[in-house]
């Protein structure tokens, strides 16, 4: 990789200090999406115990 093509992790690193709190607020959002996400998989297939 050579210096004039800059990683896709430099630029939105780049990018991110640029657009400071929109881009924090943003992603805390996905964050949140994300993990709202997972819990749900996780609950719909939860197993069902016998008993419990």
């Amino acid at each position: 990789m050579t210096e004039e093509n800059p990683s896709f992790t430099k630029l939105a690193m780049r990018n991110m200090v640029r657009k400071g709190k929109l881009s924090l607020l943003h992603f805390g959002l996905t964050a949140l999406g994300f993990v709202g996400f997972i819990v749900l998989v996780a609950w719909l297939g939860r197993p069902q115990l016998p008993g419990a």
